[in-house]
């Protein structure tokens, strides 16, 4: 069966290059002289540090805060909470009372709960919410 690689024949080393255009029907073997065989690495378990897993106080948004009276009313009477969870609450009042606009759901229809923490207003865009929400969070 006669081998025939012109197609590979500019990817390989010059030295292999000739070998891929003999005339000879025998079949060829290339060796790449540009290949290297690396020592295999192993770790021991005892080789590794020791590291201590302290868990990190939260900070930024994740920091428990405390919350104005409206917004303690609407999260059932929690005095701080981070403002992941109460976005995480609140979204989960959207959803159960299904209070997105069924036309275009990025578009909150406010329940009288939702009017208290939002300032009163009857539609709020969902990108609208974290800023909202702002005020609420006291220092």
């Amino acid at each position: 069966m006669p081998m025939s690689l012109p197609v590979f024949s500019s990817f390989l080393p010059a030295e292999t290059r000739s070998f891929c255009h003999s005339a000879s029907s025998a079949p060829v073997s290339i060796v790449s002289a540009n290949l290297r065989v690396l020592p295999s690495v192993t770790v021991s378990a005892s080789s590794k540090p020791v590291m201590e897993t302290k868990k990190r106080e939260p900070r930024g948004i994740m920091k428990p805060r405390r919350v104005s009276p409206e917004m303690q009313a609407f999260l059932g009477g929690v005095p701080e909470i981070p403002r992941t969870q109460a976005l995480k609450e609140i979204w989960a009042h959207i959803k159960q009372h299904n209070l997105q606009d069924p036309e275009d759901k990025k578009v909150i229809i406010c329940d009288e709960k939702l009017k208290k923490i939002f300032g009163g207003r009857d539609r709020v865009g969902f990108l609208e919410i974290a800023g909202l929400i702002n005020p609420h969070f006291l220092k």
